[in-house]
């Protein structure tokens, strides 16, 4: 089966983007909410990553 990065809509924070990620990654969401929160202090241009990815990664239920 092949693997498809989304966003999912079951256990999101914001938009889904950092639990898509990590079911892709296959690991656990809060680590990547939590890397990706300290590259946001670190920087600033990760906020605008995060919008861009939930507007272009396809939600779960619409790939399904």
């Amino acid at each position: 089966m092949k693997k498809r990065l989304y966003r999912v809509e079951e256990g999101k924070m914001i938009a889904g983007v950092c639990g898509g990620i990590a079911e892709y990654l296959d690991v656990d969401p809060t680590v990547v909410r939590l890397i990706w929160a300290v590259l946001v202090f670190a920087f600033g241009t990760s906020i605008f990553a995060y919008i861009i990815a939930a507007i272009i990664m396809p939600v779960k239920s619409e790939v399904d």
